[in-house]
């Protein structure tokens, strides 16, 4: 690929301009969404103009059509003009992922990109030459306490916790279904967070009783703000680290192992080793490296991540396995569910 770049690319540098105005192609959708332009438009049910969209969101004329015509540029919003007025649609794409009412709506996962990861990105140079996070700079707080930085107030674990539902929106069903874990019956989710990763499990498995096991305040959050109706998932307050592990026969550690250096992997996994009944096991969610380490870039993005926001690191299999296996876990599987993130089941 880089041959293949390196060659088209010294007439004039096309790939090269994409790259460098992807930050900006970014803001554009993050600021429709938090402006409210996808809302409006599906609520409108028909297409309207941007002075429409304008008044009803206070914005200015000239900005809102500025912007909707760059949405219509990346095939975003659709466009047809009437009695020469331009009027405003969104794609389905749009309707189903951007818009809040959706089901799959993926809002509260741009509003966090866009007003967390954003800032913190701004300071990558300073994460890879200092290698640790940027948290301190960024934001104000202790680069060594990365929980404090996430859940600084109500309104910033809620973004949190929204980035989270929004990811299980997606991925969850790919996860849970990735393996047969019917022979596990009691299921914990540790730093389950809302429960989405733990409802698709119980949808998936009906006959495996799940609890999610978080911060109070966590739980706290996610029983006010994320609740369900004949809620087949039960919520327990705990800290992982420093309280009691239920016993269970599977634990889901779903985007927990990355956050951490592996000394702190390998002493919550001997504690989760430690608590799990026999014939048990542990079930990782991750976004998994190549074993060469070069790709898929996706994993690569969140590995730089890591480094800028938490203490950890993106891994291939391999050193999952390596450490599992340190851990007193064994019979390693891997799937790669072809998504954003894949699985890993081990047994005690």
């Amino acid at each position: 690929m880089a041959e293949h770049l390196s060659q088209s690319e010294l007439d004039y540098p096309f790939k090269l301009l994409e790259y460098f105005n992807g930050f900006r192609v970014s803001k554009v959708i993050f600021s429709a969404c938090e402006l409210g332009v996808f809302d409006l438009l599906l609520k409108a049910q028909e297409p309207i103009s941007a002075q429409h969209v304008a008044q009803e969101l206070s914005c200015s004329e000239d900005g809102m059509e500025r912007l909707m015509d760059a949405l219509v540029g990346i095939e975003i919003l659709e466009v047809e003009t009437k009695d020469g007025t331009a009027l405003y649609s969104s794609s389905d794409v749009a309707n189903l992922y951007l818009a809040k009412g959706s089901g799959k709506s993926l809002h509260d996962m741009i509003i966090y990109q866009s007003q967390t990861i954003y800032p913190l990105w701004n300071n990558m140079a300073d994460a890879v030459r200092e290698g640790k996070n940027q948290n301190e700079k960024t934001f104000g707080l202790p680069s060594e306490d990365i929980f404090k930085a996430l859940y600084r107030s109500e309104e910033e674990m809620l973004k949190f916790m929204g980035l989270m539902n929004s990811s299980w929106v997606l991925d969850g069903h790919d996860i849970v279904t990735a393996f047969n874990l019917s022979g596990f019956q009691k299921i914990v989710d540790l730093g389950g967070c809302t429960g989405a990763l733990a409802r698709e499990m119980a949808k998936a498995w009906p006959s495996s009783s799940v609890t999610v096991l978080d911060l109070p305040q966590v739980v706290e959050v996610a029983q006010k703000h994320f609740p369900q109706e004949d809620d087949a998932v039960e919520f327990q307050s705990g800290d992982f680290f420093s309280d009691e592990i239920p016993p269970a026969d599977l634990y889901i550690l779903a985007r927990i192992i990355h956050d951490w250096p592996e000394e702190k992997c390998v002493t919550l996994l001997k504690k989760i080793h430690d608590s799990c009944r026999p014939g048990g096991g542990v079930l990782l969610v991750e976004a998994l490296l190549f074993e060469n380490r070069r790709g898929p870039v996706t994993a690569q993005i969140f590995s730089l991540n890591m480094l800028v926001q938490m203490e950890g690191r993106e891994r291939p299999p391999s050193e999952y396995t390596r450490i599992l296996e340190k851990t007193g876990f064994h019979n390693v599987q891997v799937c790669r569910t072809g998504k954003c993130y894949d699985t890993i089941l081990a047994t005690r």
